[in-house]
């Protein structure tokens, strides 16, 4: 219906829930029960607080540089919810909400961002591949995992999120491309936060969207309100079943924006003003469910500083799990690839630990 209906080329955004917290009834999905609704909401409220507890952490030297996922909560988790536990997610480097969301824990996403290599270690049955930081070159991996999974007639499907920068990028065109020939079932989700760490979307592009460049290889692109968990849900479901059902890729424009820095090593105060940001603060995506909670009486004042009292709880637990895990010392990079380590590698390892111990003794 969505992918139809609505005319990249023509600029016409699916929307179902708007800033006011209003919505349409006759497109609201079924499964949007009040339930369901708070349950994602309070997922979101979740992983904003982990979000915003990693940048406390970076601020004071236990974490690394990261990109913080403030307002893209709603596409993140809009579009994982969409998605059987079977499929394959391929996330970038923003993608804290989808990930966990998708079966890794915080923590581990946590050590990840500390520079701990079991950061990059899930349980088995997680279907999420580990961050990837060269902007673009994941999607050709999403496409490869997604055309295994055709050949193998499974029907299993790939996601894989991406920013609007990276459609700068080759890897985003030979990905869209082979997918496009191939009929892979790859449904790409490109983040369009508004900047590509410093460029605005205006100077990334010429297309009047980023979903309708879909067209050129041969397959749909639709234009979605990021900030909308309704029309995300609703369109990547329906993207999910046409490439379940071998009718092969698309490409959902997220149209949201990037509240924070780009990563903790930016300053976007020299690239865009307040006023642009307050004005993006007002169509929050956790603002906009909560207008939605309230008019359905299932929002209140009190109902909120439980959740986050509670939550608060529960981040501070994985903090403390996270800062009470040792360290990797130099010779680990050695033990976590091969089951067996074969004799050259232990040959390595032994040869390191000795020229460390050399090194010591200086």
């Amino acid at each position: 219906m969505f992918l139809e209906k609505y005319d990249p080329l023509k600029n016409q955004m699916v929307q179902i829930l708007d800033q006011d917290g209003n919505h349409k009834e006759d497109l609201l999905p079924k499964e949007m029960t009040d339930d369901v609704v708070k349950d994602l909401y309070e997922q979101m409220v979740f992983y904003r607080m982990c979000d915003k507890r990693m940048l406390k952490m970076q601020r004071t030297g236990r974490m690394g540089t990261f990109a913080p996922l403030e307002g893209q909560e709603a596409a993140q988790i809009g579009s994982e919810f969409a998605m059987k536990k079977t499929d394959w997610m391929v996330p970038a480097f923003r993608e804290l909400a989808a990930m966990c969301a998708h079966g890794v824990p915080v923590e581990t996403f946590f050590l990840f961002w500390r520079g701990n290599e079991i950061g990059s270690k899930y349980p088995k049955d997680v279907k999420v591949l580990p961050s990837s930081i060269p902007v673009g070159s994941q999607m050709l991996h999403a496409v490869g995992i997604s055309l295994a999974s055709k050949l193998r007639k499974e029907k299993d499907i790939t996601v894989t999120y991406f920013g609007d920068g990276a459609t700068s990028e080759g890897d985003f065109h030979e990905a869209m491309n082979f997918a496009g020939v191939f009929k892979t079932p790859t449904v790409f989700i490109c983040q369009n936060n508004q900047y590509a760490i410093s460029v605005p979307r205006s100077k990334q592009t010429a297309s009047e969207t980023i979903a309708q460049k879909a067209i050129a290889y041969g397959f749909p692109g639709v234009l979605v309100d990021g900030n909308d968990l309704f029309a995300m849900f609703a369109v990547t479901k329906e993207a999910a079943e046409r490439a379940r059902k071998g009718g092969g890729p698309t490409l959902i424009e997220a149209y949201t924006y990037r509240l924070a820095d780009h990563t903790t090593a930016d300053d976007s105060t020299k690239y865009r003003t307040q006023e642009e940001v307050d004005g993006w603060r007002k169509r929050d995506p956790l603002l906009r469910l909560q207008k939605y909670l309230f008019k359905k009486g299932a929002w209140t004042e009190k109902y909120e500083a439980a959740l986050q009292e509670n939550l608060l709880k529960k981040v501070d637990e994985i903090t403390e799990k996270v800062e009470a895990t040792a360290d990797q010392t130099v010779d680990s990079m050695f033990d976590y690839l091969f089951a067996e380590p074969t004799q050259e590698l232990l040959e390595q390892k032994a040869y390191l630990k000795k020229m460390l111990e050399l090194e010591n003794k200086k």
